[in-house]
């Protein structure tokens, strides 16, 4: 009896063994911003910080020059992707998201930015809640998109086992590509018609907010660095865009000036000499 009873013992040990260990998502997010933000920038970060709770804020990086930094500080963090808010001559904003510390790394210029208390949606959701993620089926169709998709997945899943997180799921965090752009909308899971609160299940999806629009500009083989694997033909640069604007306006002053000194010279052209009987000769 007690041979059998260590046979036994011996098979479930032995089970055990070789029952592989479930794996966990482990994803963590250092989130940070460089100097200059504005208000809107601020508000938009904290907004995201929000909807992710497995979010760790970071102080703002000192010098934009010194982005091999970024991944030594996620690892001080033990975070294994970074979002990063670079901001330019307090206008325009960049958006860097990579996988550190190996890379690869999306630079991103962000557009039509909108928070949630501009907005002012109907829709809600509980903080910490996790959200799902949606992505257009044009994600599939290049390179860039699907790399795009993987990333994105890592930064903005939400694991079941975060700190802050909730064991509910009552939102959407939709990305779809229009216009070779990343449109990025969040959406609240509505059970029933708020109109009708007996009556019938009924799903639907109220916006809650924030919401903007991402241009990938490059992608880089490594954190922050490295090769780079795809580059946006279609990208202008917003300082191009407002120069070209500015050459517009000079252009259409100097027409102005030109129609100007036409006009003069067409009237000196017209003008008659004055006759020996004219009035001012005449009673002078």
């Amino acid at each position: 009896m007690t041979e059998g009873k260590r046979k036994r013992q011996a098979v479930e040990i032995e089970a055990e063994n070789d029952v592989q260990p479930k794996r966990r998502n482990k994803q963590r997010v250092l989130m940070l911003s460089s100097r200059g933000v504005t208000h809107r920038m601020r508000h938009l970060m904290s907004d995201l910080e929000s909807l992710l709770p497995h979010v760790k804020k970071e102080s703002k990086l000192d010098s934009k020059s010194q982005l091999h930094l970024l991944p030594e500080l996620a690892d001080l963090h033990n975070c294994n992707n970074t979002l990063y808010f670079e901001a330019r001559r307090h206008e325009d904003l960049y958006l860097w998201a990579a996988k550190t510390p190996n890379g690869p790394s999306i630079k991103m210029h962000v557009l039509n930015a909108h928070t949630m208390d501009e907005l002012k949606m109907t829709g809600n959701c509980l903080k910490g809640s996790r959200g799902l993620l949606s992505f257009d089926k044009a994600f599939d169709e290049t390179e860039w998109g699907r790399m795009t998709k993987e990333l994105f997945t890592h930064i903005f899943g939400v694991p079941p086992l975060a700190r802050r997180a909730k064991p509910f799921i009552d939102h959407i965090l939709s990305f779809s590509i229009l216009d070779s752009k990343i449109w990025f909308r969040n959406f609240q899971i509505l059970e029933k018609d708020p109109e009708q609160p007996n009556g019938p299940s009924k799903m639907s999806l109220v916006e809650i907010g924030p919401r903007f629009v991402l241009t990938p500009i490059r992608i880089f083989e490594g954190a922050f660095s490295g090769a780079t694997v795809y580059s946006n033909p279609e990208f202008v640069t917003p300082a191009a865009v407002r120069s070209m604007m500015k050459h517009r306006k000079g252009d259409r002053y100097r027409n102005r000036k030109d129609a100007q000194e036409e006009s003069v010279q067409r009237k000196e052209l017209r003008r008659r000499e004055e006759d020996a009987l004219s009035v001012p000769k005449v009673f002078a």
